[in-house]
């Protein structure tokens, strides 16, 4: 399945989004649209690319938002960038989610006796290739990590992407391990201390730290793709989630292609809203100026 993806508003401000299509040019959420599996036979996962590597900007599905599209999250009104952690510029791996699954927050782990985290599971894809936000890879699992995030589950799979020219040679952790010294712990050095240049806490970890192997991995993916399935057919407390639809067959979210496309018509109506309501305020604060005799630039457009 080919997919598109449609940009609404400017990169790095509020309003930017990144909306899909599928290859009919229907709107559809990355979320609950793009199927989990890609091919079952090879165990193939599809994986929505959310942040590039060595980026900063802190991309993810808007998961309370109608059709889930990508966005910058914003924390007390400003654009989240995470810091660079030395000697790493940005993320150091394509950094994004698998669809189709949730880490519940009304779940409490057996391993590690902590709740899901409301989000989908998150990969680290540690191909070769730079991708890009919005892109939609097909990736081989090759293990896990159980970071808790402020107490909360936020599992983080290792994947990478089965075109890329290493993914014949990667087949486990294991592999990871032998072919890429230092890559797993520069993994969880990484997570460890991302978030403390905003002055929170070192992240903990489950197992030690210790990455678990393929298998494991695969049972905690089908874990929160039945989850996923519970959230979209209505039979769970929804956390906020924004469940709209156009595919989801037994999901009482389920829309018409119209209704999508209605969705992200809206947004563009309120973007353009603003757009002209910014011009205007320029023009005013600029006839104001220069009644002063004063040039200056007041907003670049």
């Amino acid at each position: 399945m080919h997919y598109q993806t449609e940009e609404r508003g400017q990169p790095h401000s509020p309003d930017y989004r990144i909306y899909f299509k599928n290859s009919d040019g229907k709107y559809i959420s990355p979320f609950h649209d793009i199927s989990l599996k890609a091919d079952t036979e090879q165990m193939l996962f599809n994986m929505v690319v959310e942040v590039p590597r060595w980026s900063n900007a802190k991309m993810e599905i808007a998961t309370k938002e109608p059709l889930n599209p990508i966005k910058q999250d914003v924390k007390k009104g400003k654009l989240r960038y995470v810091a660079n952690i030395f000697p790493h510029k940005g993320y150091i791996w394509n950094y994004g989610a698998l669809p189709q699954t949730w880490e519940d927050p009304n779940h409490t782990d057996k391993e590690t006796h902590c709740c899901g985290d409301n989000d989908p599971i998150d990969v680290c894809e540690i191909g070769t290739q730079v991708c890009f936000p919005g892109q939609v890879i097909q990736v081989k699992v090759l293990g896990i990590l159980a970071m808790i995030d402020e107490g909360e589950m936020d599992w983080k799979v290792i994947a990478i992407n089965a075109k890329d020219p290493d993914a014949k040679n990667l087949n486990s952790i294991e592999d990871v391990r032998k072919s890429r010294p230092g890559h797993l712990e520069a993994t969880v050095d990484w997570f460890r201390k991302y978030k403390v240049p905003d002055g929170k806490p070192e992240n903990q970890f489950g197992f030690n730290g210790q990455f678990k192997d393929k298998d494991f991995a695969v049972k905690i993916i089908k874990s929160t793709h039945e989850h996923w399935r519970a959230l979209v057919q209505k039979q769970t407390n929804s956390g906020g989630i924004e469940c709209k639809n156009i595919s989801c067959c037994e999901s009482p979210f389920k829309c018409s292609a119209d209704e999508a496309r209605d969705v992200v018509e809206a947004v563009r109506t309120f973007i353009c809203s603003c757009f002209t309501m910014t011009i205007a305020n320029t023009i005013i604060a600029y006839k104001t100026v220069s009644e002063l005799g004063v040039v200056i630039v007041l907003y670049n457009i």
